[in-house]
């Protein structure tokens, strides 16, 4: 096999020429992704340091705030220096790098979505069982599997992607992505198409499934229930809600994008769309954890507010 089917770079093709306005894209992009981490590290911070948080639900928030800042640094560190790049070729192992990086991430977050649903569906249903079920071994292992089965499975992916012979190296996106190398294969990618398949229904339409399950659930046990009992249940199940159906959303918008010809699409149009799933699941969620749910919501202006008052004093 000639080396040129193994291409030693590949060229990112949909940044858009925006001339002089790339340095103001570029500040507003920096500034976006310094809230980012500051957002979620206020939210590991605060259920860190608080032992009245060291319980199940806020440990499964705070995987999804480093899983967050996890995703966002394999996208926003290359991103940002594209930006202000005149080519935007990127080695094949960086590539492949992000694309393992980025992958693990979006199949990290629906995992976790899944055990913080069924966390949910035993506190609401189950309560009297809740601390029989839901113990700190418990916990131990939903969140190991929530992290190292997507690592596997997506590491498969890669492996038979980067293993193809490429007929060109142009990817039509600002980041890669595994579809769109495997699209530029010499040859058959039959076997590929399987395993993404699996992957993807286990790692994506399991956990929708099991959410959606869950709540049908609660929402069936809710209803004959006091006003008061329902109002609760919505308190501790709405934040989960809004971050499920936000990134579901996202993540459906993206893998519809990989299956079409974005060049057809409005350049900036495309660029928006295609960065949807890893730029407002990490800015949302800290939000809506950290304003939805009182124990959070508290916490962190205690800590700003004695922040502040410390400086103050200071001579």
């Amino acid at each position: 096999m000639e080396n040129s089917s193994y291409p030693l770079y590949f060229n990112l093709t949909m940044f858009v020429n925006i001339g002089n306005y790339r340095y103001l894209t570029f500040v507003l992009c920096f500034l976006l992704y310094t809230f980012i981490i500051s957002a979620n590290l206020i939210i590991i911070v605060v259920i860190s340091r608080e032992k009245t948080l060291h319980e199940p639900m806020y440990i499964f928030i705070l995987c999804l705030s480093i899983n967050s800042l996890y995703g966002s640094a394999g996208f926003f560190v290359r991103f940002l220096r594209d930006l202000l790049s005149d080519t935007h070729l990127i080695s094949r192992p960086a590539c492949f790098t992000q694309i393992y990086v980025i992958y693990t991430y979006a199949s990290c977050e629906f995992t976790i979505l899944g055990i913080m649903a069924y966390d949910r569906y035993v506190a609401v249903c189950q309560p009297l069982h809740y601390h029989n079920k839901i113990t700190p071994k418990v916990v131990s292992k939903l969140i190991a599997f929530a992290l190292i089965y997507p690592g596997i499975s997506d590491a498969a992916c890669l492996y038979l992607a980067f293993r193809l012979p490429l007929c060109g190296n142009k990817i039509p996106k600002v980041f890669c992505a595994n579809w769109t190398v495997v699209k530029l294969s010499c040859v058959t990618t039959v076997i590929n198409n399987l395993v993404g398949m699996f992957v993807i229904v286990t790692t994506i339409f399991l956990p929708l499934g099991f959410v959606l399950y869950t709540y049908a659930r609660i929402f069936h046990l809710c209803r004959n229930r006091s006003s008061e009992f329902k109002a609760k249940v919505i308190q501790s199940c709405l934040p989960h809600i809004i971050t499920f159906v936000n990134y579901s959303i996202t993540v459906f918008c993206d893998v519809a994008l990989s299956r079409i010809d974005l060049e057809e699409l409005n350049p900036f149009l495309a660029v928006i769309l295609s960065l949807e799933f890893v730029v407002i699941p990490p800015i949302l969620n800290p939000l809506v954890y950290g304003l939805k749910l009182p124990e959070i919501r508290k916490l962190m202006f205690r800590m700003l507010s004695c922040s502040k008052h410390d400086k103050q004093t200071k001579p």
